[in-house]
């Protein structure tokens, strides 16, 4: 990773650690890889595994034989639920993964004031969790108009982790609000969707982390910045991806396969998605096969094709013995799911006014459009319009806090009939659904409760298909193939829907995250980000 060298020999490892390299060892354990390519175990640098939709546990076993060996995780989804909880949990979790899960600590919990979450985590009760042995840091900063403005929360948290890694959510920040969100010591940024965005940010002292994952897809425009130059300074990221988009493509492994396809020099991809991660986040021990790191290695034939034929993670071997091996402690946040009483008129959007403001979807982006369009009323009612492929998209407080319900329009999901809706909400969590028919989305709603929260697809009185994520409204307690295949059934019943979205689930799970511009929508309103300010 540092010379570019292929380097002949053997690898010898103790315990968790390499101890020699480029020469001949025996040992009581002797694996032959004569032929392949040793590299190091790749670090996806930002992610929430709550959005892959399973445990800890299964995301181990989903993505460590693809040869990530290191996940540093924001479980800010399962905070914005059951505040302290969710983090202990994973925290307990991951010391009991085979793969390395580190923990980032949620800082924006919740995200803005604009939404209804369950619960508030303040700087005070993050602060007894910072030297927790496998907390890295502060995770993603996603209030950056409270850092520009030195909101007094925002800047108790900051001077809480001074001195220690914070990671950064800056969407479309450039200039002197990005010169004073850096000064803030946030150092890592994963939100770039452009070459020049991303560029600026490194030019200013920022670690850009280039993100691929079922929704947010940013690799193919950041794909030109990663040089042997830059290389140094870039890492990879997934940040939400689900199993089903694993199973088809990949994680890492596949950010790594397009790279090189995209032109990208080999050596320097490979340097991104380990050493640059690595040295980035503060993990002086892995990143290189080299004596004294941890013996994160993956085991390739063909670096181009990145597939990997054997993991080894600590010096351990993934396999399903060493899965199997694993204490699995218990869920929390079940039953968290709490739908107030709806009807169908819970789903009119009252307005005499025809101007119609209208959340765009932009397809694998997280970025959404602020439309202003002509919506006239009938008996006082805006109803959807599935012709102009205006869809109802409302947002009900799912806590038991307040009952708030919001309605709005979203123009992209390209649905004619029924309704889908979902627990899966940034970063509040409540419940979103998008529906053509007001009884169908009552149903959808209503059906989310049942099961604990979760997706569901209803046509008709109907429900088409549904996938139950019991923890936190977040997680599924089945295998991950359990739920690859659900959510193959929800995607085939969403598409009978009309939806021609790829990810539809994960995407009307962003429509409601106000720190993402430019319209969102959560249980407070329609939420204007560049004004940040709630407008209806």
């Amino acid at each position: 990773m540092v010379t570019g060298a292929k380097i002949p020999g053997d690898v010898a490892i103790c315990g968790d650690r390499i101890v020699g390299i480029g020469a001949e060892y025996t040992g009581k354990r002797e694996v032959d890889v004569t032929g392949k390519l040793l590299v190091p175990g790749f670090i996806d640098t930002h992610l929430h595994i709550e959005s892959s939709c399973i445990t800890p546990y299964e995301f181990d076993r989903c993505v460590l034989p693809r040869g990530v060996t290191t996940a540093i995780c924001d479980p800010h989804e399962i905070a914005n639920v059951c505040g302290l909880t969710g983090i202990r949990y994973f925290l307990e979790a991951s010391a009991r993964t085979v793969m390395d899960i580190r923990v980032n600590l949620s800082s924006c919990v919740p995200s803005t004031h604009m939404e209804t979450s369950g619960a508030v985590l303040e700087a005070a009760d993050l602060a007894p969790l910072a030297d927790h042995p496998r907390v890295i840091g502060l995770a993603e900063f996603m209030n950056y108009p409270g850092v520009i403005h030195r909101d007094p929360g925002c800047m108790a948290k900051l001077r809480a982790f001074e001195g220690r890694h914070i990671d950064g959510h800056s969407p479309l920040l450039r200039g002197k609000d990005l010169n004073a969100y850096i000064s803030a010591g946030i150092r890592t940024e994963h939100e770039s969707t452009s070459a020049a965005e991303a560029t600026e940010k490194l030019q200013k002292g920022m670690r850009v982390l280039i993100r691929e994952g079922s929704v947010s897809k940013d690799l193919e425009a950041l794909a030109e910045i990663l040089t042997p130059v830059t290389s140094a300074y870039l890492c990879l990221c997934t940040d939400d991806r689900n199993p089903l988009d694993i199973a088809e493509h990949g994680h890492l492994d596949y950010m790594i396969r397009r790279l090189i396809e995209k032109g990208c020099d080999p050596l320097s991809v490979y340097r991104a998605a380990s050493l640059s991660a690595a040295e980035a986040f503060g993990l002086k021990d892995r990143g290189q096969i080299a004596p004294g790191k941890r013996a994160d290695i993956v085991v390739l034939d063909d670096p181009a094709q990145c597939r990997a034929e054997m993991v080894f993670c600590g010096g351990v071997l993934a396999s399903d013995e060493a899965f199997a091996a694993r204490e699995i402690i218990a869920p929390v946040a079940r039953a968290s799911v709490h739908v107030p009483p709806l009807s169908v008129e819970s789903f009119r959007y009252a307005s005499n006014n025809p101007e119609t403001p209208v959340i765009g979807i932009w397809p694998g982006k997280i970025l959404t459009e602020h439309l202003r369009l002509t919506v006239p009323a009938t008996d006082g009612d805006k109803r959807p319009d599935p012709s102009q492929d205006l869809a109802r998209i409302t947002v009900i407080e799912r806590h038991g806090k307040n009952g708030n319900i919001a309605n709005g329009f979203v123009r992209g999901f390209a649905l004619k009939r029924g309704a889908i809706a979902s627990t899966v909400c940034h970063d509040h969590h409540n419940i979103a659904v998008v529906g053509a028919d007001y009884a169908d989305m009552k149903l959808a709603a209503e059906r989310l409760g049942q099961i604990e929260g979760g997706f569901v697809v209803v046509e008709g009185g109907k429900v088409l298909a549904e996938l139950a994520l019991p923890v936190a409204g977040l997680m599924s307690l089945e295998p991950f193939e359990h739920v690859r295949d659900r959510l193959v059934e929800l995607r085939q019943a969403a598409r009978s829907l009309g939806v021609e979205l790829e990810e539809p689930f994960l995407q009307l799970a962003f429509v409601a995250l106000p720190v993402i511009p430019h319209l969102k929508i959560t249980d407070f309103g329609l939420v204007d980000v560049d004004r940040f300010e709630v407008i209806g």
